[in-house]
């Protein structure tokens, strides 16, 4: 029996590991676990940075008792181009010369040194006048993959599937019952994805390279905290009035205002191309930033719709689970949509 891939999301700041085996409609939570990543992460070209990364991913796994020796991961979404195409109807043989094209226009690097990916979000039907289909372009610096499939290796790992992280984030939020026309806000440590799912398709996708880091250092330089201070204290009181006198929520408020501008921007471009269709009706918000207390309140109050939690254990069968686990779900998202990703 082959082995079955698990998901590892190596973030900013910390490693998040997930396996899960089908079950029915849904799925049996194997292991999740998460550790530190290493100071310089994936970022360092060094071969002693690069071993020391490798270790300690072997020890999480080691940690979560996972077995298998394949694993999904998702590349930094500020390291790779990610847009969805609006395009004339084109067979897939028309589809694969009028990619490069495209790419040309969207990637500000020599497509050279470019792995393209490519997949059709929405092909019009037979009678559907002056509809064009919506493609997903994905480029990814070749010389990127090879430095995850060379740390992969180095931990005993063999890569079976490489993605983005907002493409890791939609498969485990949109997971079985219809999901409203919605805008996710997935907050991570050094940046915020935004995608817009109408229908249950992804129609727009975008990078803010602002996120979780940039509020530690803001409450952190306000009130002269250490980094691990600062993150104390945003962890507790995070955007809350009622806590701290609300003196941590003013000085993380500018960090937010910035992902509500990006976010209001986003909810104008759909309300302006899709007139006279469903509204988006809710925000849902993932990452570990989300579960900062008070966060969804101000983008409920400041957006003007609903903003929600986004559950990544909603995939799960019934089962009993830790609750610490079930608690941090928004940290898991996407190592939980690497983990459902079969090939």
């Amino acid at each position: 029996m082959s082995q079955k891939a698990f998901g590892l999301d190596i973030g900013g700041t910390t490693m998040k590991l997930v396996s899960l085996n089908p079950s029915g409609e849904g799925y049996v939570l194997e292991a999740a676990a998460v550790s530190p990543t290493p100071e310089k992460g994936m970022l360092s070209e060094s071969p002693l940075d690069q071993e020391a990364m490798a270790q300690s991913i072997a020890a999480l796994v080691a940690e979560a008792k996972v077995s298998s020796k394949i694993v999904n991961i998702a590349l930094p979404e500020n390291q790779v181009y990610t847009r969805v195409l609006d395009m004339p109807v084109l067979s897939e043989s028309e589809l694969a010369s009028a990619i490069y094209w495209e790419a040309e226009q969207y990637i500000p690097v020599p497509l050279p040194s470019v792995t393209l990916d490519w997949k059709i979000l929405h092909q019009p039907k037979a009678g559907e006048p002056n509809t064009k289909m919506q493609v997903l372009l994905v480029g990814a610096p070749t010389a990127l993959i090879n430095k995850y499939q060379h740390v992969m290796a180095l931990a005993g790992l063999s890569i079976q599937n490489v993605e983005t992280e907002i493409t890791a984030v939609i498969r485990a939020l949109i997971f079985g019952e219809g999901l409203p026309n919605t805008l996710i806000v997935h907050i991570g440590a050094i940046g915020t994805l935004l995608s817009i799912i109408k229908e249950g398709m992804v129609i727009f996708t975008y990078f803010i390279p602002v996120g979780g880091i940039a509020i530690t250092r803001a409450i952190a330089s306000d009130f002269g905290f250490t980094a691990s201070q600062a993150e104390e204290y945003k962890r507790v009181y995070g955007y809350s009035s009622k806590t701290f006198e609300g003196k941590i929520g003013k000085a993380s408020e500018p960090i937010l205002l910035s992902v509500l501008s990006e976010v209001k921007k986003a909810l104008a471009f759909y309300a302006e191309k899709y007139k006279s269709e469903t509204p988006i009706t809710q925000i849902l918000l993932s990452g570990g930033t989300a579960k900062l207390p008070g966060i969804g309140i101000f983008f409920a109050q400041n957006a003007g719709i609903e903003a929600a939690m986004g559950n990544p254990w909603k995939v799960l069968a019934s089962q009993e689970v830790p609750k610490e686990i079930l608690d941090s779900a928004p940290d898991y998202t996407i190592a939980v949509g690497l983990a459902m990703k079969h090939e």
